[in-house]
């Protein structure tokens, strides 16, 4: 038996699995549908946790600063675990949806916190309005919206490689 009778396709039998992506072999392009989805659930995550963070924040009267440090350690928190926790439905043990998680979300949650709170940070007034304030929730759900808009194209550019939520895509 020679060595074609055993590759008789583009899986070489490593230890990344029969989907495994071979120098651009078997590599899809992403749709915009994806993307979007993708972008989605992780901004679902990101608000929730920057969201809480900014209550948080607010509620025991802390500054700009730590509360917005607080909001983007929550944003990551909560944007993870949505992931997370689909995959241990999977069935992965928990180190390894750890690191599925940390895979696929790790740039696009940074890109979301970036460009949201710069946002933020860069509207006049914002950082000083109250939870009451519209300008508060204009700046931080503007800042949503441009986000998604900026993110979206990241998340189909990583999945079309292979990266990001891509990695979750064999465990649903």
């Amino acid at each position: 038996m020679d060595d074609s009778d055993h590759h008789s396709d583009h899986h070489t039998g490593t230890a990344h699995g029969p989907d495994a992506r071979h120098g651009g072999h078997m590599k899809e392009a992403a749709s915009w549908g994806t993307a979007a989805k993708a972008t989605l659930h992780c901004l679902t995550g990101c608000a929730i946790g920057e969201i809480l963070g900014m209550v948080i924040g607010t509620a025991l009267l802390w500054g700009n600063v730590p509360t917005m440090v607080l909001a983007i350690t929550l944003a990551f928190l909560f944007g993870y675990s949505f992931t997370l926790f689909a995959v241990l439905r999977a069935g992965l043990d928990l180190k390894a949806a750890i690191k599925v998680a940390l895979a696929a979300d790790t740039v696009s949650i940074a890109v979301m916190e970036l460009v949201d709170n710069a946002i933020i940070a860069l509207t006049p007034g914002a950082m000083d309005a109250h939870l009451s304030d519209g300008l508060f929730w204009a700046a931080l759900l503007g800042g949503f919206a441009v986000a998604f808009v900026i993110t979206t194209p990241v998340n189909k550019w990583m999945i079309g490689r292979g990266k990001g939520h891509a990695v979750v895509h064999a465990y649903h």
